[in-house]
């Protein structure tokens, strides 16, 4: 799927109007989507460092940050982030003493984070921004602004149910633990915060050939990240690109596309690699660190 849709993405283009799209971009612009990403995965580092501590675990951060970078730099490329990431964390956390349901509280505990950014940003964004989504979809500005509204009471329902619920919430067949209001506010702060730097990375990386603006590329990346969590291809490869050009399009979008591709999966996917490289042969020489 990723293949097939790159395909189209660079038929439609070719390679010298999208090299020539990547050369025009600033160093000023690169560097603002270097910073971006890197915010981004500190503000993931903060994820597991929360999760561990709602699973009932206490890790210095230096573990979490560790394990949480290792784990979603590959993830983020290599895609079915439940197998690679969660694979990864296991590796790390059940060393530390998380037994594997722990670390599957964590993997949750991430994902729910993630979906309230989602949620959160998106319903920002629709209700501060709704010019292009009326503009795309053809419906009323009052109708795009009230599916924002919606959008936000998710976290704040979530707030009320960690507030009010004590212990799990049973739904069916599923029991989903609750943290405290505490780390529940922490994640409703935090979520928001890494979507809106990798949201910044992608506008850093557009800003220097198309004019549009933050919070509308917000609408669109939400757009963007949904649509490849639910596809499961490898870093949303090609999807994310589809759906930003089919809400910007332009020659030029594409090489920011590229430049945001390369910045936030795959400088971060070799890093990665490197760490959890030199994590594996200091655990050989030095077990239990």
């Amino acid at each position: 799927m990723a293949a097939y849709l790159l395909r189209r993405i660079y038929n439609e283009y070719g390679w010298d109007e999208i090299s020539r799209s990547v050369a025009e971009i600033p160093i000023a612009r690169l560097a603002g989507a270097a910073a971006f990403a890197a915010a981004s995965y500190f503000c993931l580092t903060l994820f597991d460092f929360l999760a561990v501590r709602s699973a009932g675990h206490r890790l210095a951060y230096r573990r979490t940050a560790l394990a949480s970078f290792s784990a979603l730099s590959i993830g983020h490329t290599v895609g079915l982030a439940v197998l690679s990431s969660g694979a990864i964390r296991y590796r790390f956390y059940s060393g530390w003493g998380l037994k594997a349901g722990d670390v599957a509280k964590v993997i949750l505990f991430c994902a729910i984070t993630v979906g309230l950014g989602l949620a959160t940003l998106g319903g920002i964004a629709l209700v501060a921004a709704p010019e292009l989504a009326v503009e795309r979809l053809g419906i009323g500005a009052g109708w795009v602004r009230a599916v924002g509204a919606c959008a936000l009471l998710a976290p704040l329902a979530y707030l009320a149910l960690c507030a009010f619920v004590r212990g799990e919430l049973r739904l069916r067949q599923w029991h989903v633990a609750l943290p405290p209001l505490k780390l529940g506010l922490a994640q409703v702060a935090i979520g928001p915060v890494n979507l809106a730097c990798v949201a910044g990375c992608l506008h850093q990386a557009l800003a220097a050939t198309t004019d549009i603006a933050y919070l509308q590329l917000l609408g669109v990346y939400v757009v963007a990240n949904v649509t490849a969590l639910v596809s499961h291809v490898p870093g949303g490869l090609g999807v994310i690109e589809s759906v930003v050009l089919a809400l910007v399009p332009g020659a030029n979008v594409v090489g920011g596309l590229v430049l945001f591709r390369l910045t936030y999966f795959l400088v971060p996917f070799l890093i990665g690699l490197l760490v959890l490289a030199v994590a594996e042969l200091a655990r050989r020489v030095r077990p239990g660190r």
